[in-house]
């Protein structure tokens, strides 16, 4: 009875604690319905009971506005809550899957998801406000681009309908329905549009929009900025950069180490090296970023030697260069020739474990060639371990810029070989080869690969075609050429020109200008320096003064080297008064100003002028190069002033220009000249270097002092040595022959020339020879030579053998020479005079009263 009644009160309390159970979940499940019931008259159902309902009621699914109160179904009086913790985790799990799915949950039966989507875009250009833009901040694509603020709705801009759309919102505000205008708070709709008005080059639209980013109080992404000033910098607009970086301070992000580094490479780009360096300078760290940008400031302005102190700066930092800084240190060495401290970073390089990368190597090779020690470049581009393209092409550059036209010919050939494919790059370089040694046939070949690899249709092709034909002396071919180019720019124009200057055919040079302003094509500065060149070949003051006045027309006139060959025109029209006071009213000057003016003295006899203007340069603080102690010593030979002469010696040593090649050709010549040929063998004796010209100097040197047993003995010394003759080489030889009357070497040696060098006489070789039988007295003989001539003589010939018919009294041959050279010049009253002379000499007064009544 006992175990019976304990046992039957214990089942009693279960049921009652079981009852107790079910009251409080009743309870805490109906408390809810009642409030909530209250206090709204049109009750929605929430998140969880759409999920939980839809498949039984068929109820549209909606979303709540918050956690804290819930939408209830208007059929059912229930209501659940998501963060209820209560709720199975099953249910959890669910909702959260649901959630990621929201989309496709929130379309309407029977339409799709399409349908949905055309009806969620709609509300969105009708009211954007009202949703968030997540395309910043969203971690994957499946997360949407936009979410409705209050239904938690996703869209994806997927259509490029969409697109286009939103890249032509104006600036925070989208066109509504009705025509109003809704405000926009993201400002992230606008950066593509921006990133586009920049590429287009509407920077003035763009940095409009960054403006009215910052007034309206939105953070536009440091893309924005970097985007903009990158716009800046292709276009050098520094006036909009400025604005950008006052617009980078308003808002507090001048510390930010990209935009820092992106404002010193706008600077840079737009030429401003003041403010790169500011920026530089206050920018609280650096990077390697910055380092390359503002060495690569100083390095494009060419303050390269600054560029290198900088880079030796940073390595004082303990900060490591990277690949691309050392690239940037190596070209500005080239630029400065700084072989040892070239050679120096050569060894950092290997250090750091660089030497194997191509563009590195790339680098090297360039410098190494830029400083002249091709053999150096050509040992390490045959170790690189990995060779494309540029490598070959830095190569054949390094050959082609030290005069090795041939080398750079014979590596295309091996580039061939290994099967490595030219570019355009290729074919530009040899053709300058080419045109260097007027390889007109190597030059043919390569335009006939261009024909093959579909190279001629490119414009720096053709025109380095054009100007290679010129430079062969084909102006014929260049012409044609020219003619054909399917498309011509400034710089095709240009060549052609100076195809014809160089040819000395300044009329022809004068035509094509005319045609150029005739197909309104504009003129560049190097097109009027061509054009400069021509009139001063030509002696064309007039039409230079029309120029002139078309240069300042074109507001032409402030450029430095258009400024020069202007002041070079006057001075060879022979009009030194102009070219002075156009070279006094320079606004600015430099050495090559300098030298045309103190040439332009020189050329019309004013060497005292010349000189004073040196002293007047050195004042002023320039500092002369190794063309103005050329001129000012080829001034001092013409005036025989040796004193002024070892003056200039002295600053030439000083400055170290004495070894160079010109420099000790031109003083030989000058000592030579001033009758100190002891010195002047000493000098040419002790030269590091000698060419071709130094021999002739030399040889010239004893034949104007009458030693022509020296200059013979000396031309056989240039040869034994394997220096090949040239032209000017045998005018002074056969010049010395003349001064010392040796006609039997002086004929050995016209026909030698040909024979043995390969050099084909020119008219100036003729004279030579009619000079040295006219020394002889072989008249005869002499006029036998220039009847015989292969080319037509000029009229110096034929007044040679005049002067001598008058010399000798030989009447009939200077009747004949007179006759020919009246021919050629009928202006000109010399061959009147001589054959007056003649005449008189001769007793015929009849023939002398015929001549002067002819005179």
């Amino acid at each position: 009875m006992i175990v019976w009644a304990a046992s039957s009160s214990c089942s009693s309390l279960l049921i009652l604690l079981l009852f107790l159970l079910i009251l409080i979940n009743l309870y805490s499940f109906c408390c809810p319905l009642a409030s909530s019931s209250s206090s709204s008259e049109d009750p929605q159902m929430n998140t969880l009971s759409h999920l939980l309902l839809l498949r039984s009621l068929g109820t549209t699914a909606r979303l709540p506005p918050s956690r804290g109160r819930p939408w209830m179904d208007v059929t059912r009086k229930e209501a659940l809550w998501i963060n209820n913790r209560l709720n199975p985790h099953w249910v959890r799990a669910r909702l959260q899957f649901q959630q990621r799915r929201l989309f496709a949950f929130s379309a309407p039966r029977g339409s799709g998801r399409l349908v949905r989507m055309e009806q969620l875009w709609q509300e969105f250009f009708s009211d954007p406000s009202q949703w968030w833009d997540n395309r910043l901040t969203k971690k994957t694509p499946k997360h949407p681009d936009f979410k409705h603020k209050r239904t938690f709705e996703g869209l994806w801009i997927n259509p490029s309908w969409l697109k286009e759309k939103m890249a032509s919102m104006t600036l925070g505000h989208i066109q509504s329905g009705d025509g109003s205008r809704s405000r926009v708070p993201d400002f992230f709709f606008n950066v593509d549009k921006l990133s586009k008005l920049c590429e287009e080059g509407r920077l003035k639209e763009a940095l409009h929009m960054l403006e009215l980013m910052v007034q309206q109080n939105t953070k536009p992404p440091i893309h924005a900025y970097v985007c903009l000033l990158k716009g800046c910098s292709r276009r050098k607009a520094l006036a909009e950069g400025k604005q950008v970086h006052a617009l980078i301070v308003q808002s507090v992000l001048d510390s930010n180490i990209l935009l820092a580094n992106t404002l010193v490479r706008m600077y840079s780009k737009c030429g401003s090296l003041l403010h790169a360096h500011k920026v530089f300078s206050n920018m609280p760290q650096h990077d390697v970023y910055s380092w390359t940008a503002i060495i690569s400031a100083y390095a494009d302005r060419g303050e390269v030697e600054e560029a290198i102190n900088l880079f030796h700066q940073m390595q004082e930092t303990g900060l490591a260069p990277d690949k691309v800084l050392f690239v940037v240190a190596l070209k500005a060495c080239a630029t400065l020739a700084g072989l040892e401290q070239g050679r120096q970073l050569h060894s950092d390089i290997i250090k750091r474990g660089f030497q194997s990368d191509v563009i590195v190597g790339n680098t090297l090779v360039k410098m190494y060639a830029k400083c002249g020690c091709t053999e150096d470049a050509r040992e390490l581009f045959n170790n690189m371990g990995e060779r494309n393209v540029v490598s070959w092409n830095a190569m054949i550059a390094g050959y082609a810029q030290n005069g090795l036209g041939k080398d750079a010919l014979a590596l295309y050939e091996q580039m061939k070989q290994e099967g490595m494919q030219p570019n355009n790059v290729t074919f530009l370089l040899l053709l300058n080869a080419c045109a260097s040694l007027a390889a007109l046939e190597q030059g043919k070949q390569l335009h006939s690969e261009i024909i093959k690899r579909g190279y001629q249709s490119d414009v720096v092709v053709g025109n380095t075609l054009v100007d290679m034909y010129a430079k062969c002396g084909c102006t014929e071919d260049a012409r044609e050429l020219f003619d054909n180019m399917n498309e011509r720019d400034v710089v095709s124009w240009t060549a052609m020109i100076a195809g014809y200057a160089q040819n000395g055919l300044g009329k022809e040079a004068l035509a094509l200008y005319e045609q150029i302003k005739q197909e309104g094509m504009q003129p560049n500065n190097v097109t009027f320096v061509l054009l400069l060149n021509a009139y001063a070949s030509l002696a064309a003051l007039e039409q230079g003064k029309e120029l002139h006045s078309e240069i300042i027309k074109r507001g032409f006139q402030l450029d430095v080297v258009v400024g020069n060959a202007l002041v070079d025109m006057y001075a060879k029209c022979a009009c030194t008064e102009d070219a002075q006071k156009l070279f006094a009213n320079m606004s600015e000057r430099d050495v090559v100003s300098w030298n045309a003016m103190i040439a332009g003295y020189a050329q019309n006899g004013l060497g005292k002028e010349a000189l004073a203007l040196y002293e007047q340069m050195k004042q002023e603080g320039t500092q002369p190069n190794n063309v103005t102690f050329v001129l000012l010593l080829n001034t001092c030979a013409s005036l025989a002033a040796l004193e002024q002469g070892k003056h200039l010696h002295s600053e030439i040593i000083k400055r170290g220009f004495q070894s160079d090649v010109v420099v000790g050709n031109t003083l030989v010549d000058m000592y030579a000249k001033c009758g100190c040929k002891e010195y002047a063998r000493e000098l040419f004796d002790n030269m590091s270097e000698r060419n071709v010209v130094s021999w002739n100097v030399m040889i010239a040197g004893y034949a104007q002092n009458g030693l022509a047993q020296e200059a013979l003995a000396l031309f056989e010394q240039m040869q034994r040595e394997g220096t090949k003759p040239n032209k000017v080489t045998y005018i002074s030889v056969l010049s010395a022959c003349v001064h010392s009357g040796l006609v039997d070497q002086g004929r050995y040696f016209f026909d030698s020339m040909c024979k043995n060098h390969g050099v084909t006489p020119t008219k100036e070789h003729y004279a030579c020879m009619v000079d040295l039988l006219r020394h002889a007295g072989c008249l005869a003989d002499a006029e036998l030579f220039i009847n015989k001539m292969p080319i037509q003589p000029n009229s110096v010939v034929w007044m040679t053998l005049l002067g001598a018919a008058r010399n000798h009294g030989h009447v009939e041959i200077g009747r004949r020479a007179f006759d020919c050279v009246v021919k050629l010049e009928p202006k000109n009253a010399a061959p009147y005079v001589l054959l007056a002379n003649i005449y008189a000499a001769a007793g015929r007064k009849d023939e002398l009263s015929k001549i002067r009544n002819e005179m």
